[in-house]
């Protein structure tokens, strides 16, 4: 069996699918606001490296956002097909952000937002060597519940 894979920045054109995958993977998303169409179109203008995908054999089996702040850089919404995990794949995507936000921008450290009741990538990120803070809160305010 060919098992094709290709890790690539997304591109606008691949809005659809990456909305399908964070649905079929259970990440919640917000459509009419900052996972719209024109935000993440808005994002990836500013920063068109900072959603990667992962295809095998032409189909998205797993994306992630990597961002720089200017200080750290950040990994969020990983998200590995159903129909595709336990192949390595989110590992990979993991080395992809860090590869790109330390060629990129120089990041000296890299941070993973993670939900605190998501234990699949808790130890996801754990193998990839990262530290969970003990004494660290992420706080947000937000304009609207949909950003």
């Amino acid at each position: 069996m060919i098992n094709i894979t290709k890790i690539r920045p997304l591109t606008i054109a691949d809005y659809d699918a990456l909305i399908t995958l964070w649905q079929r993977a259970g990440l919640s998303h917000r459509p009419h606001g900052r996972d719209s169409r024109e935000a993440i179109a808005r994002e990836l203008a500013r920063a068109p490296d900072s959603y990667l995908g992962l295809f095998v054999e032409g189909r998205l089996a797993a994306s992630i956002i990597a961002t720089f702040d200017g200080r750290k850089g950040w990994i969020n919404r990983l998200a590995v097909d159903p129909d595709f995990r336990g192949k390595g794949y989110g590992r990979k995507l993991v080395a992809a952000a860090e590869e790109m936000l330390r060629e990129t921008y120089g990041a000296p450290i890299i941070a993973a937002l993670i939900e605190q009741d998501n234990a699949p990538s808790r130890r996801l990120f754990a193998k990839c060597g990262y530290a969970h803070g003990e004494h660290i809160c992420y706080y947000s305010k937000r304009e609207h519940p949909d950003v």
